[in-house]
């Protein structure tokens, strides 16, 4: 069997759904990619603009190397939503990706290694400095799609991406004869028409400023007030693009693989929103611990106490109510304290006592970031 055959076939034998290759070399989509950035799209995903050079130039990422093997491994699974109504995007339900896709990625480099094909050789897993999507369909695994997705045969968008550059030099997998083997978007408009903020502003082009993943997991600060009322119940990450693209209507369930993180069966008081009040509540030391494994880690305990604060103005409830007045008093981020006092104004201004607690709160506040923010809450909700 040629090298790129058994290399091929060792991946799918350990299980990934996909497998192709690619040359290592500048992805098609470099130069869109380098004018995104010079538009500030990246919003506060700096590190894009740092490692610019090595994404539009792969072979500076490993030196000698060759060949770009991508996988690909489905996660499709039922909407998740919390007692209440709040929502989680769908891959950060379960065990973290980076760790499953990443430890079946090194179960394959060892069988590579074994085979004498690997050489020199670097893991990715979403973090690493790569264009994931241009270079999987350069592959062959999909074709990307309106929404800035990978659109796979089978899976639509729910697909996982991770690859091994090698040193070993292997043949690029051709893409399918029938072009109408691989997902097209045509005139379907559907998750641009579906996006609650506008984010994505032309086919193939979104804006992170305005995407709420961006704003619910990689911005640090407090996202604008515009862009707060279109969050709705999405405490972390946003699904909406992918759940009305038809490519992954039918996708194979891969719940079990990665399973549901105890954190979210867990009902708490049996009071509505448990997480989200939790979450609001807990302290820095309880967040890791609680978390474990989870991606719901990634915004920091700040940034998911945010978007919990954030969520609960939307689904407002007395229970949500005291959460909100206890964080606004008393927690120790001053951006936990700002979502808070627009969070109230959003779901209680019209009872008793809400504007006044707000009104207080800024007199006291010693932040002026949050002092201004709390102050703008006050105004727009006059």
């Amino acid at each position: 069997m040629d090298p790129t055959s058994l290399a091929l076939e060792i991946a799918r034998d350990l299980g990934f759904d996909l497998a192709g290759v690619a040359p290592l070399a500048p992805p098609p989509r470099a130069g869109e990619f380098e004018a995104w950035l010079e538009a500030g799209r990246h919003g506060s995903m700096a590190y894009l603009e740092r490692q610019r050079e090595r994404i539009v130039d792969p072979g500076r990422v490993l030196e000698g190397g060759r060949s770009l093997l991508v996988v690909g491994l489905g996660h499709a699974r039922s909407a998740v939503e919390l007692p209440g109504g709040a929502r989680v995007a769908r891959y950060a339900a379960g065990r973290d990706y980076h760790n499953v896709v990443g430890k079946r990625l090194d179960r394959l480099r060892r069988r590579l290694e074994a085979e004498g094909l690997l050489g020199p050789f670097r893991r990715v897993v979403d973090a690493g400095p790569l264009l994931e999507r241009s270079h999987a369909a350069v592959a062959g695994l999909g074709a990307e799609s309106k929404a800035a997705n990978l659109l796979a045969p089978g899976f639509g968008p729910w697909l996982f991406l991770g690859e091994l550059l090698l040193g070993q030099e292997l043949d690029p997998t051709p893409p399918p004869a029938d072009p109408s083997a691989l997902p097209n978007c045509g005139t379907c408009t559907a998750c641009l028409d579906v996006c609650p903020t506008d984010a994505i502003t032309a086919p193939g082009e979104v804006d992170a400023r305005r995407c709420l993943s961006h704003a619910t997991i990689e911005d640090r600060g407090l996202p604008a007030h515009p862009l707060r009322e279109g969050l709705g119940p999405w405490v972390f990450g946003c699904d909406l693009c992918s759940e009305v693209c038809p490519w992954g209507h039918g996708a194979p369930d891969g719940s079990e693989l990665f399973g549901l993180h105890r954190e979210l069966e867990d009902g708490g008081d049996g009071g509505p929103h448990p997480q989200l009040r939790r979450w609001l509540g807990q302290g820095e030391a309880e967040f890791p611990e609680r978390l474990n494994g989870s991606p719901l880690q990634r915004p920091r305990r700040d940034g998911l106490a945010r978007n919990a604060a954030l969520v609960l103005g939307h689904l407002p409830s007395a229970e949500g109510r005291v959460a909100l007045e206890a964080a606004l008093e008393g927690d120790p981020s001053p951006l936990v304290r700002a979502a808070a006092g627009w969070a109230l104004l959003r779901g209680h201004a019209g009872e008793a006592g809400a504007r006044e607690v707000v009104d207080l709160a800024l007199a006291r506040e010693p932040d002026p970031g949050a002092r201004e923010d709390l102050r703008r809450s006050l105004d727009r909700s006059s």
